[in-house]
């Protein structure tokens, strides 16, 4: 006696669905900036960051987000545009999920956007290294042009630094 399949045979129409996403968007600056919502853990208002001395234009400071200790972000910053003028205390704080402990400082919040994979542009290609493996890309949607981050990135776009060049002996 042979016990039935449970497998579904394989459909071809579901791999031809359109894939979404849902995007957090924000603003900060005078752009919009949007992460998938499932890489936000939340967000605070009325932070004020401790300044870490000697660091990127890109990093704002450490703030505490539900006991969390958080490298806080200027995204305006990171995709190359000259860092934003934030008060001492930043309007919002978006905490990242992640290893890196990040947060996005933000003025404030927008709706949140469901997209098809496919309705995200490329980003231009003559950006130069680090703000083109900080960008997804962009979409629009009701009229606005939302710039997507990568969150896995950011990290590592905010603190690399120009190789310096050594001493050849």
């Amino acid at each position: 006696m042979s016990i039935p399949s449970t497998e579904k045979p394989f459909d071809k129409t579901a791999e031809a669905e359109p894939q979404l996403r849902d995007l957090f968007a924000f603003s900060a600056g005078n752009r919009i900036f949007a992460v998938f919502e499932d890489q936000v853990e939340g967000t605070a208002e009325g932070k004020r960051p401790a300044r870490l001395p000697h660091s990127p234009p890109s990093v704002l400071g450490i703030v505490c987000v539900r006991g969390r200790m958080l490298t806080t972000l200027d995204p305006v910053a990171l995709i190359g545009d000259e860092p934003a003028t934030w008060p001492n205390e930043l309007p919002l704080v978006i905490a990242l999920r992640g290893d890196e402990q990040l947060a996005l400082a933000a003025d404030s919040l927008r709706e949140t956007v469901t997209i098809s994979e496919a309705d995200i542009e490329p980003v231009e290609a003559n950006q130069p290294e680090q703000v083109d493996a900080v960008l997804i890309g962009v979409a629009r949607y009701g009229g606005e042009k939302l710039t997507i981050l990568n969150a896995n990135s950011l990290f590592a776009a905010a603190f690399q630094r120009p190789e310096r060049r050594r001493r050849r002996f």
